[in-house]
């Protein structure tokens, strides 16, 4: 819970939630964009550079890695410099990016700017998070997060579409011309309306040694290890198949690269869906129940996808895509919950927060599309099979928060927990 000291936020007078959520839904919709745009063209780039699919998913897992690696910097950056300076910064480097991936003349070349696009795409998500907690708290916090979810949802549904629209009418060069216009659009647009909500006042110094004594204190935190893991792992289960679309639509549902919507358009409904729910049940279900109803959601969707699987040797849409749609509105419901809670562990340090609660996923998500993917998607049962496990692991770590938060009360004989329910 931020104490007594921490700053009182307040929605900037310059831009109204409304705006400020479509804002910030944009600039988190930019990271999305520069995955799943590309899938449709797998097979076109793989032809021109001679590369076959496990050495085009490395296109996706550089992007991660990078992403990755640089969301360490990304939440304390903003915390020493201002959240405006850091998005602003890193839409001008993405837009670079994507050009040099548009004229790219062969895979390593492609790779190096994937890379940089990683590098850079984090800001939107990862300093609007802190951003959101600058401005709002409690209930008002959780409806911003929601709405800005529901927006950035929508990305990877059309992404793929647009990505083939775009190549049934030229070639896959105009994909990444394409996002240096998106990202273009948005370095605009931010630079005109975005307001700095981090004041030199309350900043704190990027020192090397400060920061990495902060990751660690953070990193090493029981509570955090606890939250993260369970985000990570629930989100996941849906990511092992975003990962392995290319494979999933292409090879194992049979479709061509106009059809990915088969797949992203249920998928992200329910995410939106599920966004929209959390919204409207803050400040009328408490938070555990929320993230109860989450993953009894996701549990329902992947036993059904499982029971299909074994029952249906061909998959076929859209009875192979519905149980993803309840899979992503469950996890809509519980990423709000475990995001705040985290960045409310450090009212003072919340983009630090922020970028170590991304770096956890990210790194999980990069080994899951460089490693597992290329394995698992070879057949649509190993595929579910694994969402399963990513779930139960995610549960798992969940029920021992709740676990814990129990002991920690009974401890305190009464006195006010350290650890409060709602902060749940």
């Amino acid at each position: 819970m931020p104490d007594a000291s921490a700053r009182a936020p307040a929605t900037p007078p310059a831009l109204s939630t409304r705006r400020l959520a479509l804002l910030l839904g944009g600039l988190a919709m930019f990271g999305p964009f520069s995955i799943d745009t590309i899938f449709p063209a797998f097979p076109a780039i793989g032809a021109q550079f001679g590369a076959d699919k496990l050495a085009m998913q490395q296109t996706i897992s550089v992007y991660l890695v990078a992403y990755a690696v640089m969301s360490l910097v990304h939440g304390p950056l903003s915390d020493a410099i201002g959240r405006r300076r850091v998005i602003l910064a890193g839409l001008a480097v993405f837009t670079a990016a994507s050009v040099g991936c548009a004229l790219a003349t062969d895979l390593p070349t492609l790779l190096f700017f994937r890379a940089i696009q990683g590098l850079s795409s984090g800001v939107g998500l990862i300093v609007g998070r802190a951003l959101i907690r600058d401005v709002l708290h409690g209930d008002d916090a959780q409806r911003l997060m929601s709405q800005v979810s529901m927006i950035f949802g929508i990305a990877p549904a059309i992404a793929p579409i647009i990505g083939g629209w775009i190549l049934g009418v030229s070639r896959w060069p105009a994909i990444f011309w394409f996002l240096v216009a998106f990202g273009a659009a948005l370095l605009a647009v931010a630079w005109r309306t975005l307001p700095e909500t981090h004041p030199p006042s309350a900043r704190s110094p990027l020192k090397a040694r400060r920061l990495l004594r902060d990751y660690a204190a953070i990193a090493i935190n029981p509570r955090f290890q606890r939250l993260a893991a369970a985000s990570a792992f629930n989100f996941a289960a849906l990511w092992v198949y975003i990962a392995s679309a290319p494979a999933f639509v292409m090879d194992i549902l049979r479709l061509n690269e106009r059809q990915f919507g088969w797949f992203f358009v249920p998928m992200i409904s329910g995410m939106v869906l599920g966004a929209f729910a959390s919204g409207r049940m803050a400040g009328r279900f408490d938070a555990q129940r929320q993230v109860g109803i989450g993953f009894a959601c996701s549990a329902v969707a992947i036993a059904a996808n499982l029971a299909y699987t074994l029952l249906v040797p061909v998959p076929t849409v859209p009875w192979a895509v519905l149980p993803m749609l309840l899979n992503a509105f469950g996890i809509g419901l519980v990423f709000p919950i475990i995001t705040l809670a985290i960045l409310d562990m450090y009212p003072h340090q919340r983009g630090a927060a922020s970028s170590l609660q991304a770096f956890t996923s990210l790194v999980l998500n990069a080994l899951i599309a460089g490693v597992l993917s290329p394995w698992l998607s070879t057949h649509a049962l190993w595929l579910v099979a694994s969402a399963m496990v990513f779930l139960m692991l995610g549960f798992a770590f969940w029920r021992w928060e709740l676990h814990a938060c129990r002991r920690m009360q009974r401890t305190t004989l009464g006195a006010s927990p350290a650890v409060p329910e709602e902060s749940l």
